[in-house]
């Protein structure tokens, strides 16, 4: 009896802090009680599912159709055979949709700190097998940003990994020189620009024949992880993988489940 109080303990804190400071769910509105994920049901929270869909070998880019896999199960996108990243292989877990997409822009643009350890937990319950790294590193804030938003969500993310997979984490070594517009506001062309010669590494002999994984949060068109790829290849990296916690998903390979869920949302909008 007293060995189930422990466990009891968190749940009857929240559900007293509900009492007193109630909130509703993120993403459907519904009162929140005991849940366990901060700012969400679990309802919504159990919706967030791994990408099942056929994928690009190197870069994980979603397939438009399975068939491409069917003969050539290492096939590559286009934009990988015309210009291969620097990375050996991209990890992209979960889509970008919500409601992750409304748990990341809250831990990254809201400052929802408490939602690191669900986030970083999705990421450890679908790591692939076929990970094999030396050293984990985040990609950097620059300085500046850093201030702004007092911590670097990869780095939040990064160190759950590390330390589920028992490696060393780097996150002083790879750093962001040149501040730069936000990333999410630019165009691919304008994104590459940007990131030209924006990071360096203070002590290559730290990477060097090293295989790094390296851990992001959102995975869009993947140039900010190739440029970090770039300079760790650069400084004697043996490897680099990718891990992030969701990618962008383009709207004809999101499936049809999701598109019906947001359209009778948008229904329920306009009755109301």
């Amino acid at each position: 009896m007293m060995e189930s109080w422990p466990r009891k303990l968190p749940g009857l804190i929240r559900h007293a802090v509900r009492f007193f400071l109630p909130a509703d769910c993120a993403t459907c509105g519904v009162p929140l009680t005991t849940d366990p994920v901060p700012l969400f049901c679990t309802t919504c929270w159990e919706t967030i599912a791994p990408l099942r869909l056929a994928r690009c070998s190197q870069c994980d880019r979603p397939l438009p159709s399975p068939i491409a896999l069917t003969y050539s199960p290492t096939h590559r996108c286009h934009h990988c055979v015309v210009r291969p990243p620097a990375y050996a292989k991209a990890w992209t877990l979960y889509p970008y949709l919500p409601p992750l997409q409304d748990a990341i822009c809250l831990f990254k643009y809201r400052g929802k700190v408490s939602l690191a350890k669900p986030l970083g937990q999705l990421l450890i319950n679908a790591l692939p097998a076929a990970l094999d790294a030396d050293l984990v590193i985040p990609v950097p804030l620059h300085p500046t940003r850093l201030r702004e938003r007092e911590f670097n969500q990869s780095l939040l993310l990064a160190d759950q990994v590390a330390t589920h997979l028992h490696l060393p984490l780097s996150f002083t070594n790879l750093v962001r020189s040149v501040p730069s517009e936000p990333q999410s506001t630019l165009s691919r062309k304008e994104r590459m620009k940007n990131l030209r010669r924006a990071f360096i590494i203070r002590r290559p002999e730290l990477v060097a024949q090293k295989r790094i994984l390296l851990i992001d949060d959102v995975f869009t068109t993947g140039t900010t992880v190739n440029e970090c790829a770039k300079v760790l290849r650069k400084a004697g990296a043996d490897a680099i993988f990718v891990l992030t916690l969701a990618r962008t998903i383009e709207s004809n390979v999101v499936p049809d489940r999701i598109l019906a869920q947001r359209a009778n949302g948008l229904l329920e909008v306009l009755k109301g």
